[in-house]
């Protein structure tokens, strides 16, 4: 578990000009400063900032206009130091002009990231604005301060709003070093505030994919073929052209387009094209890849940690455990399915596009456009060789889910292509069932597990190995408790089923085995789940914090009722802990109903407590739609789920209350996207097995009387 180093916000920080860039000419529009953040997820020192010759391309802008508004364009797909009231906030997407930098937005890192350096560019303006009000009254800036956008100087009782003193600040050097305010001095960070676009969510303003609207716009939608890694160039359209409002139909890379005058006529098009059979891939099952892994698992493979000796503990051990975990693909199901809109015209393409990532959205798009698959991209300049800056454009509108799936530019190539054959604005859905059937799932994962214990029942080894596609050595190194031996192993078995991120990634299985195993460990050793977690947490503060925390919230250790349980897990990963406590009710007929779900979470310093209760609930919500719900399985070389009636989410009255709690820090923003999401399948398995005495090892579960053991 990575731990930051703690804020020292009333330092001063001496401001790179790497990191910052006040922009030339800019007096006449107000104050504007360029910052630079550093790359995803990570957190660098002051000295590791690009050190190409004219590699600066900050991702953010902060403008303070003669308006007295703050505009502030970001690259990610989402102010306290500037002494600026939210009121006053403007916040827009950035285009994918290389001046903005890479752009993603994945890993719970846009707090991360932007945390230190949007802070620094607030102070570096604010000192700024100051400095040219003092200079204006001819009065020392150690003697002004500032509130709500205003600069104060006491003892003459005179002030000047920012809005007043941009164009003059606009001509003041940026400062060597900055004051950041001590946490005691926040006005806005650590305190409730609502949204800037929750007015135009409510009343439908707000753009999202779907409500690009283009003079003289068609519809398309598209047909893949439902076989994996089969053909595009043998298909039959004949009823597809038969469909009222259809214009035309033909192959792209990926599939078969359908262009139409209307989008339904265009989703129906698409579902009459036909492929096929593919006998040549039709083997491929749940069942094959299942065996695969199976036989997989059973034989050594990379370690990814090793600590002690687990094969002279194994022989020491007073008790011993062996189980296997397993886990389904699981498709994303995002609100709003794949697409976008594009139009191409003399020699150039503009696309409007929900995606987490914009720059990787123009370099597909750039393969389609004017020749560019033989183009290279360098790395170093942000660009194609060759490319005209304008010969692409990205805006990036709001998503309707993301979730890891729009990291991914399929339907990005497939529009471009799209467009560039019909010369007309182009927007492009997918439909429900495609969406489902050609997503890039979750890894499938097998998992075998051996434990043994001390003569007090305590763990003494721990071996863990993993057998999947895709599989991240990082996460499979993490275990925060302190076993003396213990090694985990990854055996790599690809597939054909296609494979991406998932909201929290490889840390959603990884957690549902670790944290169930840990429950079996303290069963077999007659220990409260609770207090083993506690005793092996002793190098992992944070965690014991939060389980400590969890179990007095929720009371642990009440006596239930015959039918329900508590379960009990914890997890750390983006620099945030997370523990729940699942209450479980099992009715009489095996139904499984979580009513309540008790969270508390350490995320360092918070920057706004309710986005951080909202990004639990909605963890919750998706986490336990995969825990009792949802899984894709393959036949024929295909998926056979389609929609929500085969792939179902948790419904309202499904959903748990969930308590939150925010344990008070220091230390610096974690993330809090996805964390809350691995530790709720093991607190709902574990308390499964506390009501029932089952043991949950794979998912989803649908039924307690299914189980068998």
């Amino acid at each position: 578990m990575h731990v930051g180093s703690r804020l020292t916000e009333d330092l001063p920080v001496p401001i790179s000009r790497r990191s910052f860039l006040k922009a030339a000419g800019a007096a006449s529009a107000g104050l504007t400063l360029g910052i630079m953040l550093p790359s995803p997820g990570s957190q660098p020192d002051r000295g590791e900032w690009p050190k190409t010759p004219g590699s600066f391309r900050p991702n953010i802008w902060l403008q303070v206009t003669t308006d007295g508004l703050v505009h502030v364009r970001v690259a990610e797909a989402e102010m306290e130091e500037l002494d600026v009231p939210l009121s006053s906030m403007r916040v827009e997407h950035a285009t994918t002009d290389p001046v903005y930098g890479p752009q993603h937005t994945a890993g719970s890192s846009s707090v991360r990231d932007a945390w230190r350096p949007l802070r620094e560019a607030g102070a570096a303006a604010r000192a700024m604005l100051v400095a040219a009000a003092a200079k204006d009254w001819a009065v020392d800036p150690a003697t002004c301060r500032t509130v709500n956008a205003t600069v104060i100087h006491d003892s003459s009782r005179r002030k000047r709003s920012y809005a007043q003193l941009t164009k003059l600040a606009a001509t003041m050097q940026l400062p060597a070093v900055v004051n950041l305010k001590s946490p005691a001095e926040f006005r806005l960070l650590g305190r409730p505030a609502r949204r800037l676009d929750s007015q135009e969510k409510v009343n439908g303003t707000a753009r999202y994919g779907t409500d690009i609207v283009l003079p003289d716009m068609v519809y398309a939608s598209i047909a893949h073929p439902p076989v994996f890694r089969s053909s595009t160039s043998d298909f039959d359209a004949g009823a597809a052209k038969s469909v009222k409002g259809v214009l035309q139909v033909f192959p792209i890379d990926s599939g078969v387009a359908v262009v139409a005058d209307n989008s339904w006529a265009a989703l129906q098009g698409a579902r009459a094209v036909r492929f096929p059979a593919n006998p040549m891939r039709n083997d491929v099952t749940s069942e094959s890849i299942g065996a695969g892994l199976r036989q997989a698992v059973r034989n050594a493979g990379t370690v990814a940690r090793s600590v002690g000796n687990v094969d002279l503990a194994s022989a020491a051990a007073a008790h011993t455990l062996e189980v296997e975990y397993e886990l389904p693909f699981q498709a994303h199901a995002t609100m709003e399915p794949m697409g976008c809109t594009a139009v191409f015209r003399n020699r150039r393409c503009e696309i409007w596009a929900p995606t987490q990532a914009p720059t990787n959205a123009e370099k597909v798009a750039m393969r389609y456009v004017l020749g560019a698959a033989k183009r290279v991209w360098d790395e170093a300049s942000g660009k194609f060789t060759g490319h005209d800056a304008g010969d692409v454009t990205v805006h990036t509108t709001l998503l309707g889910g993301g979730f890891g799936r729009r990291l991914k530019q399929d339907y990005v190539a497939e529009v471009v292509q799209i467009a560039k054959r019909v010369g007309r604005p182009v927007r492009f859905t997918w439909s429900r069932e495609e969406d489902v059937q050609h997503d890039f799932y979750r890894p499938v994962s097998l998992h075998l597990l051996r434990g043994g214990l001390d003569k007090k029942g305590m763990p003494l080894f721990w071996h863990h190995r993993t057998a999947g596609p895709d599989l991240d050595k990082s996460t499979s190194e993490y275990l925060p408790y302190s076993i003396p031996n213990l090694r985990s192993e990854i055996r790599e078995v690809p597939t054909p089923v296609p494979t991406g991120p998932w909201r929290s990634v490889a840390d959603s299985y990884h957690a549902f085995v670790t944290e169930c195993f840990l429950d079996e460990n303290a069963a077999a050793g007659k220990i409260d789940p609770v207090d083993l977690r506690i005793r092996l947490l002793g190098e992992a503060p944070r965690l014991r914090r939060v389980v400590e925390r969890v179990a007095t919230i929720s009371k642990w250790g009440r006596r239930p009722p015959s039918n329900r349980a508590q379960g009990l897990a914890v997890y750390s990963c983006r620099d945030t802990c997370v523990a729940h406590v699942a209450d479980v009710e099992i009715s009489n007929d095996g139904q499984i109903r979580v009513p309540r779900v008790t969270c508390v979470i350490d995320c360092g310093m918070v920057v706004n407590p309710d986005t951080v209760i909202a990004q639990m609930e909605s963890a919750v919500a998706f986490a336990l739609s995969a825990t009792l719900k949802g899984q894709i399985t393959i036949s024929g070389g295909r998926v056979k789920q389609s929609n929500f009636h085969d792939f179902p989410i948790i419904r309202m009255d499904e959903m748990p209350h969930v308590d939150v709690h925010i344990v008070p820090s220091k230390e610096p923003p974690g993330g809090v996207g996805e964390p809350g999401v691995p530790p709720l399948a093991p607190a709902v398995a574990n308390a499964i097995y506390r009501a029932t005495g089952k043991r949950i090892r794979t998912l989803p579960i649908k039924n307690i009387r299914d189980l068998t053991r």
